[in-house]
């Protein structure tokens, strides 16, 4: 499985952009909204046989 250069430049480039997203919304506040306290809470109740692999 073989990338040209160009190709692991443009992933690279678009795990930069990702990076900095992230950063910019971990940065905003350090309070957790509120969609996304329902959010943790409903996959804290969630048993680990319903969890679905990515892979």
């Amino acid at each position: 499985m073989a990338m040209s250069i160009e190709a692991m430049e443009a992933e690279i480039l678009e795990l930069k952009k990702d990076m900095k997203l992230i950063k910019n919304v971990l940065s905003e506040s350090d309070e957790l909204s509120d969609q996304a306290k329902k959010a943790l809470k409903a996959a804290r109740e969630t048993p680990e046989d319903q969890y679905v692999d990515f892979k």
